[in-house]
């Protein structure tokens, strides 16, 4: 697991957001702007989160700032995919941007110093800030002139007496903060050989002074907000990683696959629907079964889509397939319905991409009456598809019938048919008449929206 780290400035390293990454087993990865390293278009392969860190540039400048532009595509790759992200002073100013709000000239001056910041009522349920009373109050350190307009969908968690936004979250991993909370005595090192730079010694001088008891008082609020969002980022790894895959494939998926429509219809096909059943197509995708599932239980019966990856759905939206299904961003392997509510599950392409199948299969199993059906299916089968990335097919694989079959019934499912030829991968399972076996999810949490 690894977070990219973009920097700005000679001396102004991560400091504690670094070492709470590394305490969550995490590498950090850097990329270091003031030293020529280039911004990449979209989120690296292997990235789990990412952070921006402060610097002496505009956020709503160009000038000065060639990297900028490549940051907020940057940003904005990050949030569709919902990549945990944390920026801090001037991070946070690009990353109001890229949602869609503006980093903006301040109008109050310059703010130095160990100045006070208050958490707002919003900051009781969130995720980082939860557990610090609006009450408290936090003497952190400020270096900036610029602020910014967050956002309608942003929320607001912390505030300042001369500039209102101090930190933020938008959506459900993304947050900012205005003020450096990374601070640690080198950080404050930096800042006072900065001002020293510039003739301002004095002011350099008082950061210094202050440090050692504002930086003691501040640890175990700043540790306790970095730790959380290091295990954050360390639990969602694996989502992660099929989100920041799938989102720039989305509105294209269905483009680069145009010929297997009639192969998914034969699959649903061997499910055997019928009117008034549900039916779950479990890693959805763009919708391309839902159309076919719907004409199969008719109009009485009840279609899902299920899918982890929002730009996917957002896709099968754009297609009109929430005419066919009601639309879920869910984990398969902790899906919000009550056990036995289904009839039968499809799911196409969806074991090579789960990070634990045999949970995933034992929830689908939850979720089934006893003699519910399962389909895997795919396209093309596995030595078509290992020849498509240029590879080949591994003993190992999952897919095939020898591991398969073990796997399926440890989950809950009897194997009742298995077809592996190169215009098509079908296996089919029926639902044990047992209860579903440990291990599967209780319906709390898999639903996002």
């Amino acid at each position: 697991m690894a977070v990219l780290v973009v920097e700005h400035n000679a001396g102004e390293g991560p400091y504690a957001v670094a070492d709470a990454l590394l305490r969550a087993g995490l590498e950090v990865r850097h990329c270091r702007t003031q030293a020529g390293d280039e911004v990449p278009q979209a989120v690296p392969d292997g990235t789990d989160a990412l952070v921006l860190l402060g610097g002496p540039q505009d956020a709503w400048s160009d000038q000065g700032f060639p990297s900028r532009r490549a940051e907020l595509g940057l940003l904005r790759a990050a949030l569709a995919a919902d990549l945990p992200v944390l920026g801090i002073c001037l991070g946070a100013q690009l990353l109001a941007e890229a949602a869609g709000g503006a980093a903006l000239q301040g109008a109050a001056g310059t703010e130095l110093g160990w100045e006070p910041v208050r958490p707002t009522p919003a900051a009781a349920g969130d995720p980082l800030f939860a557990g610090s009373p609006q009450s408290a109050e936090h003497r952190v350190l400020q270096w900036h002139s610029d602020t910014m307009a967050l956002p309608p969908e942003a929320v607001l968690l912390a505030t300042g007496e001369r500039y209102r936004v101090q930190a933020f979250r938008v959506g459900g991993a993304a947050w900012g903060v205005q003020f450096h909370l990374e601070a640690q005595p080198e950080t404050v090192r930096v800042f006072a050989a900065q001002l020293a730079g510039d003739g301002r010694g004095g002011e350099g001088a008082d950061l210094l002074r202050e440090a050692p008891e504002r930086l003691a008082r501040l640890a175990p609020w700043r540790d306790e907000v970095l730790d959380r969002f290091a295990a954050l980022v360390a639990a969602r790894a694996g989502h992660t990683r099929t989100r920041t895959f799938f989102t720039p494939r989305a509105a294209d998926w269905e483009v680069r696959f145009p010929d297997d429509g009639p192969r998914y219809r034969e699959a649903v096909a061997a499910l055997e629907l019928t009117p008034g059943q549900a039916v779950l197509d479990a890693g959805c995708g763009t919708g391309r079964a839902l159309p076919d599932l719907r004409a199969a239980v008719g109009a009485s019966g009840t279609v899902l889509g299920a899918d982890l990856t929002p730009a996917m759905l957002r896709t099968a939206a754009a297609k009109g397939r929430t005419a066919a299904a009601a639309l879920l961003v869910a984990d398969c392997a902790r899906l919000p319905l009550p056990g036995a509510a289904l009839d039968a599950v499809f799911a196409a392409g969806l074991v090579s991409h789960l990070p634990d199948p045999a949970r995933a299969l034992a929830e689908l199993a939850r979720v089934t009456r006893p003699g519910g059906r399962l389909a895997l299916f795919h396209p093309i089968g596995r030595a078509a598809l290992a020849a498509r990335h240029g590879r080949r097919v591994t003993p190992d694989d999952l897919r095939a019938e020898p591991r398969l079959r073990p796997l399926l019934a440890a989950a809950g499912w009897a194997l009742t048919h298995y077809t592996d030829r190169d215009d098509r991968y079908l296996a089919l399972a029926t639902r044990s008449r047992g209860p579903a076996p440990d291990g599967a999810g209780q319906g709390a949490g898999g639903c996002q929206r």
